[in-house]
């Protein structure tokens, strides 16, 4: 079989149909939002009939489920787990990537049903980004590694959302209160009151 392959059930499904119909709620459900994006659309985008997608996802909150599960499974491993940063920097660091409205706000806005899976998956990815916010502290020598981390966790979603509402970057400004509650946070020894190179930048 060439364009044709089995699934699961012997049924019978376009090659690469799982990943176009993704591939077009990623642009969808960003661009328009997840509730006012319909099946017909995503179909139409993707190139696949409403049987072919509900082969493959079962129905539209299989989807939304699925599609947040693209974003950022290990949360920013590539700032966390960065051997090249000191603790203090990796905690800086996450302040000066800039992203968009995250997608997991948006999706819990959206979706009224708490028990949505979308909405657990997004309930766990936050707890997920403070978890990983308060064990860097903790390397880094805060006190009270998990007060701060959920500190930064909030202020990075607030710099999200506010950036969204009025169509500017409110990282810069996050990154500012951010360097102030790090440095608060950390023994004296740990915090360089002339702050280290990146956190010259983030003030600047």
């Amino acid at each position: 079989m060439t364009q044709l392959e089995k699934g699961p059930q012997g049924l019978r499904r376009g090659r690469g149909a799982h990943e176009r119909i993704l591939s077009a709620s990623q642009e969808l459900f960003p661009e328009q939002g997840i509730n006012s994006t319909g099946i017909d659309q995503i179909c139409a985008v993707a190139g696949v009939s409403k049987r072919t997608l509900y082969q493959h996802f079962g129905g539209k909150d299989e989807l939304i489920a699925e599609y947040l599960r693209r974003f950022d499974p290990e949360i920013m491993p590539g700032i966390f787990d960065s051997t090249d940063l000191t603790p203090r920097e990796r905690l800086l660091a996450v302040f000066d990537i800039h992203p968009p409205l995250c997608p997991f706000i948006g999706a819990a806005v959206e979706l009224q049903d708490p028990g949505h899976p979308a909405r657990l998956l997004a309930r766990d990815h936050k707890q997920g980004v403070a978890a990983r916010f308060a064990a860097t502290a903790r390397e880094a020598g805060a006190a009270d590694p998990e007060r701060l981390g959920e500190q930064l966790a909030l202020l990075l979603d607030g710099a999200s959302a506010r950036g969204r509402v009025l169509n500017t970057d409110a990282f810069a400004t996050a990154a500012a209160i951010a360097l102030v509650l790090i440095d608060n946070a950390l023994p004296v020894a740990a915090a360089p009151s002339g702050a280290s190179a990146l956190g010259q930048l983030v003030q600047d």
